[in-house]
């Protein structure tokens, strides 16, 4: 469910990049490091934007602008989850695409008690399970582009980029518990989706 082979990032004018003879070493050296640490989370940037905007050529601007960003401010990153910090950029590159749109639902603490969130996203794994057997990779996208906003970013973090609580609470600008909130919440929602006559069993015997 990944960009994988729809987008590489371009050189542009105005980048670190350069005719070799002409770069100093210092900033050859850095467009390497970039190159090394940076290039491998190419997919996961597309696949990312893909999500968030749910257009194919949309999220390839997006996933372009990021990687020029991320190539002028590589300097200023500090060696922490290298992944983390090109999505947090990605998704501001979203925001200003779409007029600086904010998450309706920002900054708002979890109303669910910490013992549904964890009957939710028990439930929700074994309908994973389920849906692992029975839907193909282009309905589960599909699906999964449906969810509202903040639930489907939330997941595509944690599920598919593999991101800690921390880093996806850093990126949205969220508490953790937020983050723990809405995702058990987008797993019960993709269950529903999936498996309604499974999820209706399980809101029956909540």
């Amino acid at each position: 469910m990944s960009g994988r082979g729809f987008f590489r990032p371009r050189l542009v004018s105005g980048s670190r990049e350069g005719p070799r003879g002409d770069e100093p070493i210092q900033a050859r050296t850095q467009a390497d490091q970039f190159r090394r640490i940076m290039l491998p989370h190419m997919d996961a940037a597309y696949s990312y934007a893909r999500y968030l905007s749910r257009d194919a050529a949309a999220a390839e601007d997006i996933a372009q602008n990021a990687f020029v960003r991320a190539i002028r401010g590589f300097d200023r990153w500090r060696g922490d989850n290298p992944k983390a910090w090109l999505l947090a950029i990605v998704r501001n590159c979203h925001l200003e695409m779409v007029g600086g749109r904010r998450d309706p639902l920002r900054g708002a603490e979890p109303i669910e008690a910490a013992d549904d969130c964890a009957a939710a996203m028990s439930q929700a794994e074994s309908l994973e399970d389920g849906v692992a057997r029975r839907q193909d990779a282009a309905m589960l996208r599909q699906t999964i582009e449906d969810l509202p906003e903040p639930f489907r970013e939330t997941l595509i973090l944690r599920e598919l980029e593999e991101l800690s609580y921390k880093e996806i609470a850093a990126i949205t600008e969220v508490p953790i518990g937020t983050v723990m909130s809405r995702l058990a919440r987008a797993r019960a929602m993709l269950g529903a989706l999936l498996l309604p006559s499974s999820a209706d069993r399980w809101e029956a015997q909540s």
